[in-house]
């Protein structure tokens, strides 16, 4: 483990005015996302629409990593040069997924455990070979009756913490990524508990692991209210709740927590990253790490046409400035207009 290299690439992650493009989507959910346009999901398809968002004019000066997946790593640009490379010239640290999905956790009904522990070292060494200096795995837990349990809590932060201490072996940056799922109906106040039991766990497990903790990036839901609750908690208390159960529970030694969006639709997934950053006084850099929060408008301007792609690259350098806005407080709900 080279400490300082680590440190930089983690540091590197959470620049200023920067935030992290999870690009990172599995076959099937690609193609349900192309589904949605009426397009194939063939391989060229998913490499021409990933190069759309990577070359979008001015993405290095909001889009600081991309979490890449397998297949993505491998590809190239049309003129020839691997996607990591060409994202390396930009400045921007090319990363990769490592988990191979949440699947059912034997004995305990209607939870998960995330695989993909089994040859990582090996995988590990060869992502590194192809540019990545950074890795990303998700642990699941979700908000129900009589779950999550405490075992599938500290099953999954084991998990993280095995799978942080692989990467940190192989000179690879970790994003901790316990996401607390917001598909229920259950109080924001739910939310800040389990949120609080996960990542009391993980960070438990990580110190047992002999993680070092400058050299690690943490992914974390915010806490918020579930989609299916009938009278939500407002932006501002989501904030707030966020901010105070970060401060709680994660060690200032972390350089920065990069939100994913969990299904918040892009506006509102902005909006309270920007308040959260207008808060202040806080000991970690606060910023994004959103999929279909910063993919979503691009992918429907593109519609997987050709004639579309300037559009589409439009869309998403719209979408990544104003994230960019939100890492130092300055977007607000006009923002949406303006830009």
């Amino acid at each position: 483990m080279n400490r300082t290299e680590l440190e930089s690439i983690a540091r590197a992650m959470v620049a200023k005015g920067k935030g992290i493009l999870a690009a990172d989507e599995s076959s099937g959910t690609i193609k349900k996302r192309f589904d949605s346009i009426q397009l194939e999901s063939t391989e060229e398809a998913r490499r021409t629409y990933r190069e759309m968002l990577f070359t979008a004019p001015d993405a290095a000066k909001y889009i600081s990593g991309v979490i890449l997946y397998d297949e993505t790593l491998r590809q190239k640009t049309k003129d020839g040069t691997p996607f990591s490379q060409y994202l390396t010239k930009l400045g921007i640290v090319p990363g990769i997924k490592v988990d191979t999905g949440a699947k059912p956790l034997a004995g305990f009904p209607n939870e998960t455990i995330t695989e993909g522990l089994d040859g990582l070292r090996e995988r590990l060494a060869e992502y590194h070979q192809l540019g990545a200096r950074f890795a990303k795995w998700r642990a699941v837990i979700d908000i129900g009756k009589d779950i999550p349990t405490r075992f599938a809590i500290e099953a999954n932060a084991h998990a993280l913490a095995r799978y942080g201490a692989l990467c940190q072996e192989a000179n690879i940056v970790p994003i901790i990524e316990p996401e607390v799922l917001m598909d229920g109906d259950h109080s924001i106040e739910r939310c800040e508990e389990v949120t609080s039991a996960v990542l009391k766990t993980v960070f438990e497990q990580l110190d047992s692991h002999r993680i070092h903790l400058e050299g690690m990036i943490l992914k974390p839901n915010m806490v918020i209210s579930g989609k299916k609750n009938t009278s939500r908690a407002g932006r501002q208390q989501v904030a707030e709740a966020t901010v105070r159960t970060l401060k709680r529970f994660v060690p200032s030694a972390v350089p920065g927590i990069a939100f994913l969006s969990g299904g918040q639709s892009a506006a509102e997934a902005t909006e309270h990253l920007s308040l959260m950053n207008q808060i202040g006084n806080l000991p970690w850099e606060l910023t994004f790490s959103y999929g279909r929060a910063l993919q979503d408008e691009a992918l429907k301007a593109w519609g997987g046409k050709a004639d579309q792609f300037a559009a589409g690259q439009k869309a998403f350098a719209r979408r990544a400035k104003l994230n960019g806005d939100a890492r130092n407080g300055s977007y607000t709900a006009a923002s949406e207009q303006a830009a």
